[in-house]
């Protein structure tokens, strides 16, 4: 997958089981407050995996219901912004990557994203500032690398002789 969207986990946003010490010969005890739990955990689960059948229009709902459920979830708000771009739907991709950046900070997975968003509506060099800016954060990044080499064959292909001959 071209976006970072791909690599998103929900299970990273510390929902960790703090583990209490059991009683001897009993079942563990677990407490209720043990666990963290965001109301929009299974929207954002639905949403990823609706995203990764290619369902976007689906995805898009699930991520929408999410963000409202849980307005500071910047998982689901670059998930709401990837499937915007999947639909072609730019404007409110633009919004809800805003939306994510004022509450998570410019991420290199936000920069990486967004430099996807400007390559699909054919503004290559506002993608190549995304991608490297991306990329200075992150040159490790596969992704970011994956992104830049077809940005690179993007714009060979597009590039036109002198005077339009063939």
């Amino acid at each position: 997958m071209a976006t970072g969207l791909g690599a998103c986990d929900y299970t990273t946003r510390e929902a960790a089981i703090v583990a209490p010490v059991d009683p001897p010969g009993g079942d563990p005890v677990q407490e209720p407050t043990d666990v963290k739990f965001y109301p929009s955990d299974e929207l954002v689960r639905l949403g990823l995996e609706q995203y990764n059948r290619g369902s976007y229009g689906l995805s898009q709902r699930y991520f929408k219901e999410a963000v409202e459920k849980a307005p500071k979830d910047v998982t689901a708000w670059v998930g709401l912004a990837a499937s915007y771009d999947k639909i072609r739907r730019f404007d409110l991709a633009d919004q809800a990557y805003a939306q994510a950046i004022r509450i998570g900070g410019e991420t290199v997975q936000i920069l990486n994203d967004q430099g996807y968003s400007l390559m699909l509506r054919g503004n290559l060099s506002g993608a190549r500032r995304k991608f490297e800016k991306a990329y200075s954060l992150d040159p490790g990044n596969p992704v970011i690398a994956n992104n830049l080499e077809l940005l690179n064959g993007s714009r060979k292909f597009i590039e036109r002789p002198p005077n339009n001959q063939p």
